[in-house]
């Protein structure tokens, strides 16, 4: 599982606002699993949502007692809630959250969506795109009310101009920083570095050594976590990830040379080491690195396994010579669940109904994205002050200067990741180092399908 994956977080029972106001929901002896069978039409609930919009007074399936499957390879207990929430206000629908370990999820699931009987939900990581796609349904919601309620839909619009999944929310990197090492060092929120050139000042005086001059805390580590921000930051220096055609990969050139110079360059004044903690997450987790760049998923982790530390997190630093950088970094989502498009038509069409409520229920949502730490991409629920609590959320600095390459295939975490082991480990140059990663990448993309979505990027321009 890679860092992306790595999310965390408890999630506190949530009971949707349909849940709150139930009446008068009726039952009789028929029933599936918990499902009972559903007589009363009129819940009595308000329609929820704005321009997408879901209303409770109905009978789903007729009433009739339904049970569909959801999987997932983690949070399945929050998942779950939802889906009793649901249940309360459809008795004849009992949907059941499966956990599916990642490590066997995307082996599995392929093969049991090839049949009738696959799980009716499935929970998407978008890397994993190409492996699923011909088992999607379609979202039975026009794009229209969709782009209305949500934020980056454009990219997941398909060549049937329909939209098989969406983004929950949006996560991307940020630096965090020990609080309490902040403070000792006499730094202050007027302190907190905009350029690269001032991360480094402020990563010298984060550093301490003993007395024989070795290292016992890095004012910032980076080590293992190369490839999370090699993939993101050369959009700071106007570089693409793709070329025109948004086929090939360009890897090898100036813009990434620089990414790989600054970051080493924090190791050259001393302020961090290749052999001091394999992993600069890890090292930070441990009390041993003062900063160290992650995407939100590491919120999650610090509270889970870390929670002595106290951390709060800044936006990534851009190039000295620029003020709004070409994009800060590039971002990825939380992916909505599919639908099996091979399930029964009876199971497709409560999938859709449940699909609504979901997508509408802003008290989930809001949950789910602190939980996540991603910026949500649900409009009514961005400008929510609570998210400002969560420093991770807090330092995105909004769509409009981030990019999504769109599903991008692992190869390029697998090379990007493999390039900084050799230019840290086994003496390769950075020249070196990313001619070899472009000709492995270009290589494994041919036997892909894979088009670039950088180009519905706001802002987009090629060099």
């Amino acid at each position: 599982m890679n860092k992306l994956q790595k999310r965390a977080g408890k999630w506190l029972g949530i009971l949707g606002a349909f849940s709150l106001a139930l009446a008068g929901c009726s039952s009789s002896s028929g029933s599936v699993g918990d499902a009972k069978t559903d007589t009363n039409a009129d819940k009595g609930l308000p329609i929820a949502g704005q321009a997408v919009q879901y209303d409770p007074n109905t009978l789903v399936n007729d009433g009739k007692p339904i049970q569909l499957q959801w999987w997932a390879w983690q949070d399945v207990e929050q998942y779950q809630q939802i889906a009793d929430d649901y249940q309360k206000i459809h008795p004849n629908v009992d949907i059941q959250v499966v956990n599916q370990p990642w490590d066997d999820y995307w082996t599995k699931l392929p093969l049991e969506l090839k049949g009738s009987n696959g799980s009716t939900l499935f929970n998407i990581h978008n890397s994993q795109h190409n492996n699923i796609k011909s088992f999607l349904e379609p979202y039975d919601i026009p794009v229209d009310k969709l782009k209305a309620d949500y934020e980056g839909v454009a990219t997941h619009i398909d060549e049937n101009g329909t939209v098989p999944y969406i983004d929950l929310g949006f996560m991307s990197g940020a630096i965090y920083y020990n609080t309490d090492m902040w403070n000792a060092a006499g730094l202050t929120e007027k302190d907190i570095p905009t350029t690269w050139s001032e991360l480094r000042t402020v990563a010298k005086k984060l550093t301490e050594r003993d007395s024989s001059g070795n290292l016992t805390r890095a004012g910032f580590s980076f080590n293992d976590e190369g490839s999370a921000f090699q993939m993101g930051l050369a959009y700071q220096r106007g570089q693409n990830l793709f070329k025109s055609d948004l086929k090939t990969p360009d890897v090898d050139n100036s813009a990434n040379r620089d990414v790989i110079t600054t970051m080493l360059a924090i190791y050259e004044d001393g302020s961090g080491d290749k052999d001091f903690g394999a992993s600069g997450t890890d090292s930070f987790g441990q009390g041993q690195a003062a900063m160290t760049y992650a995407w939100g998923w590491f919120s999650g982790t610090l509270r889970n396994d870390y929670p002595d530390i106290n951390w709060s997190a800044f936006p990534t630093p851009v190039p000295d010579d620029t003020d709004t950088p070409y994009a800060y970094d590039r971002y990825n989502g939380e992916s909505t669940f599919g639908i099996n498009a091979n399930a029964s038509d009876e199971q497709k069409a409560v999938a859709q109904d449940f699909l609504r409520y979901f997508l509408t229920n802003k008290e989930a949502l809001l949950q789910l994205s602190k939980d996540y730490s991603v910026f949500p991409s649900y409009k009514p629920i961005a400008d929510d002050p609570s998210l400002q609590e969560d420093p991770a959320i807090a330092a995105f600095r909004g769509l409009d200067r981030y990019i999504w390459p769109g599903n991008i295939p692992a190869t390029f975490e697998t090379n990007y990741g493999q390039m900084w082991q050799d230019i840290l480990y086994n003496g390769v140059t950075p020249a070196d180092g990313l001619t070899s990663a472009q000709k492995n990448i270009e290589t494994d993309l041919k036997s892909t399908e894979f088009t670039s979505v950088e180009n519905r990027y706001e802002h987009y321009q090629q060099k």
